[in-house]
């Protein structure tokens, strides 16, 4: 059994207080009755770029109607944002520092403890399980198997375009394909004539269909490629996007009081050939303007596209009359840098690279039950100019963490809520380590004050990041376990977000709070893009050891 932790994200917490018969066949005797169905939509690398989240500019209608019938919270975080350690963070309700996954390469069941996740805690419950796309990180942090065979009740579904996401199959200026980081696409000409995410769509809607006849309730996962790069999307998207419209980043700059170990060199983006053509200096070279308009407008492009095929799913939810019995939830395993502070990738505590959407869509209590006919999500095309933004029904302000998604889901579901988890926990198969979200879901929590409920402490987000080094280097972004050196430990409250650098064990998984290598400090209100570190200034000097035990 692992040992128990050192100081951590808990000390931080401390201080501040054949389909048909496979399906039928793995539903247990005990399916609750009535019970709602769970639809759980993941995306890879989403940002809050959407309408319901105020972006006027980005077209996303979709996802714009979902957040209207849902709760929308506004200050979501992931725990860590890097794909595989996120995932694993949130489907396990368990922060990185308890599933020891910091990087893609190991199995949490072996090497942390053998902690239930949410759809095995459904599948325990009588639900039938489908895992589609992207949900878990194919590799070894999964078991190259989606953590099969105990989260999911029939073999989970990797759309067969997968394997050319990173090959040569962008044209370029030169008429050869190339693999590129934009990668504007004819669909009918690239391998097998389709996209992962169209597949992926096409399957979900097929498993939905096949449920329609079961008499057990289900839990669909779904699990989208885009925007993640590649960005690789029918080019027609393309027009919604005039370069000569993109903006630039508000703070393209790297800034002055950043500490060094904080920077990200955003190493997989120069590995792409139309990157590698512009020859920036490494690392903090940067990107010329114009290559800088053209990721975001790929970036925006592939949102779009994205939601394209979320109106496709939740049109057929609409059409099977599923609506009525499915709970919805849209969230990103992070968010993603489009050159603020300089940087064009994840792997930071920033809040453009921790801050994720997070939407609930619960029948009957997020929106009304539907009259028979009336359809709740119809398709909303991006290129109809009358599908403009809507607003989102219900929002919560209150900082929420990814890591809240277990408990909130199994409340919503009518499952007993996992209990808090102890401190250690590696010896506790199911419990879960954040808040359960319920208390927003009253019709008298929601509203736009910045605390809705409860002690600061809850409203208080909590993420890590790790580092090879002081410096950046060429494997700043994704260091593997025997590599790291320092480890981030970032809090954000409603005013501020406070990340300290400290030396980590990676053989005892140890934080040292006591070898500081470097702070950040931003006062969110003054300091929305949190661009003037004054973790050094006189003023807050003493921060750090106020905030000691």
């Amino acid at each position: 059994m692992p040992s128990s932790p050192g100081p951590s994200l808990l000390w931080l917490g401390l201080v501040l207080g054949s389909v048909g018969a496979a399906l039928e066949s793995a539903v247990r005797a005990n399916s609750p009755t009535e019970a709602l169905n769970v639809l759980l939509i993941v995306v890879d690398d989403l940002r809050p770029t959407l309408g319901c989240y105020g972006d006027k500019f980005v077209r996303t209608p979709n996802i714009d109607q979902l957040a209207s019938h849902s709760l929308l919270f506004r200050n979501a975080f992931a725990q860590q944002a890097v794909c595989a350690p996120s995932r694993v963070s949130f489907l396990t309700g368990r922060r990185p520092d308890t599933t020891r996954l910091y990087d893609f390469n190991s199995y949490w069941r072996v090497h942390a403890g053998n902690y239930s996740t949410i759809p095995q805690y459904f599948k325990e419950n009588g639900y039938v399980t489908m895992s589609v796309g992207k949900v878990f990180h194919p590799g070894v942090s999964s078991n190259h198997s989606d953590d099969s065979p105990y989260s999911w009740s029939i073999p989970p579904y990797h759309p067969s375009s997968e394997k050319y996401e990173n090959t040569k199959t962008c044209r370029g200026h030169d008429g050869e394909l190339h693999a590129n980081l934009l990668c504007p696409v004819d669909v009918a000409d690239v391998p097998e004539g389709t996209l992962p995410d169209k597949q992926s769509t096409k399957e979900a809607i097929r498993l939905l269909e096949k449920m329609t006849t079961s008499t057990s309730p289900f839990f669909l996962a779904i699990g989208y490629h885009k925007p993640h790069i590649p960005f690789r999307y029918p080019k027609e998207f393309q027009k919604l996007y005039p370069l000569e419209n993109i903006t630039l980043a508000p703070d393209p700059q790297v800034p002055a009081g950043l500490p060094p170990v904080a920077y990200n060199p955003w190493m997989d983006i120069r590995e792409r050939e139309d990157v590698q053509a512009l020859n920036i200096s490494v690392p903090y070279g940067p990107i010329p303007v114009d290559f800088q308009r053209k990721i975001r407008q790929s970036y925006f492009a592939s949102v779009s596209y994205l939601d394209t095929q979320i109106g496709h799913l939740l049109s057929a939810l609409d059409d099977l009359q599923l609506a009525n019995s499915t709970i919805v939830v849209f969230t990103s395993d992070h968010g993603w840098a489009l050159g603020e502070h300089g940087e064009w990738a994840k792997y930071s505590n920033f809040d453009v690279t921790t801050r994720v959407p997070l939407m609930f869509y619960v029948p009957g209590r997020t929106a009304s039950l539907l009259e028979a006919g009336e359809k709740l999500f119809p398709y909303l095309d991006p290129f109809d100019s009358i599908s403009e933004l809507m607003g989102p029904g219900r929002q919560a302000m209150a900082l929420v963490e990814l890591v809240s998604l277990f408990p909130t889901l199994a409340g919503l579901a009518g499952l007993q809520v996992p209990p808090r988890c102890p401190i250690p926990s590696f010896h506790v198969e199911l419990c879960r380590e954040g808040q359960n979200l319920l208390k927003h879901f009253r019709s008298h929590d929601l509203g736009e004050a910045p605390y809705l409920h409860g002690t600061p402490r809850e409203s208080i987000a909590y993420s890590q990041y790790p580092r090879p080094a002081d410096s950046p280097q060429w494997n700043s972004d994704k260091p593997s376990l025997k590599d790291i050196k320092v480890m981030g430990y970032s809090i954000r409250t409603i005013d501020y977000r406070y990340t300290v650098w400290v030396g980590f064990n990676p053989d005892e998984f140890l934080a040292n709070f006591s070898d500081v290598h470097a702070g950040e400090l931003y006062f969110v209100d003054s300091d929305p893009l949190q661009d003037h570190n004054v973790y050094n200034d006189s003023q807050v000097r003493d921060l750090p050891q106020l905030l000691m035990p």
